[in-house]
């Protein structure tokens, strides 16, 4: 499908910014024609920081610190040819975004975001790497919000599904999820999922990548469908529903001694 007027009323990206925001968006727009891609401003690093001790306490979050430090710093400089062999291989574009179709708000949840939703009135709303999206946005306008979430859902919510699936030797988890957005954690009806199979040049770092690059044709056809109006639910996988968080340095060297995953 080549892009047209239409496409460019009907979708539209709510996210983060960020690389994979920007694969994304290459992505949908070869396709779809995005004309707007709606980008919030992160929360800072010291509100995160804040909000994650009062939830896991401090001595988990200074774990957390150190592993960011100390492993996956270090990772991320060793695996930068692994990530571009992906990237290659896939066909990624991971270009920054065109500044022209770029609508800036403070938060997903602004009264300005809202206003802008529901100028553009579009049909459906890829949303990527944002905050918790509220009730309020998620009714104010009649599109479907569609999320491509780095795990399977609902035991693997969170961060770094792919990871914690290896860690708990549940490689039959180890995935990506496309599902509707509800004011949940990852929570929301599941669209499709599909598996990844990590090579041994692979690790934490390169796991979200390969997630992207599986999840991306599911996304598009969940895309595809939505516009029809013929998108199709499936049933969750049978298991318990956890939310994980970012591993601590001691879990990460207890894991990679214990289990050999990196």
């Amino acid at each position: 499908m080549s892009p047209t007027a239409e496409n460019n009323r009907k979708v539209i990206i709510l996210a983060g910014p960020g690389e994979s925001t920007n694969i994304l968006f290459h992505a949908l727009d070869a396709e779809f024609g995005i004309a707007h891609i709606i980008v919030e401003t992160p929360v800072s690093q010291q509100m995160l920081l804040k909000r994650r001790s009062k939830k896991l306490g401090y001595g988990t979050v200074a774990g957390q610190i150190l592993f960011k430090l100390l492993i996956a710093g270090p990772l991320s400089r060793r695996s930068r040819q692994r990530l571009l062999q992906i990237r290659r291989e896939a066909n990624l574009d991971n270009q920054p975004l065109p500044e022209e179709r770029v609508i800036r708000v403070e938060s997903v949840n602004s009264a300005a975001c809202i206003a802008q939703l529901q100028e553009l009135n579009p049909a459906v709303i890829v949303v990527n790497g944002t905050r918790i999206i509220s009730q309020q946005v998620l009714t104010s306008v009649g599109a479907k919000f569609i999320n491509t979430h780095a795990g399977i859902t609902p035991l693997y919510r969170g961060v770094h599904g792919g990871y914690w699936a290896l860690a708990n030797s549940d490689p039959s988890h180890c995935g990506v999820s496309v599902h509707l957005v509800d004011p949940g954690i990852d929570t929301g009806a599941i669209i499709a999922q599909a598996l990844i199979q990590p090579t041994a040049n692979d690790n934490f770092v390169t796991y979200p990548l390969l997630q992207l690059v599986a999840g991306l044709p599911l996304l598009k056809q969940a895309v595809r469908d939505a516009l029809q109006g013929i998108l199709q639910l499936k049933p969750a996988p049978e298991g318990k529903s956890r939310l994980w968080s970012h591993p601590t340095l001691a879990e990460y060297i207890r894991i990679r001694r214990r289990f050999g995953v990196c």
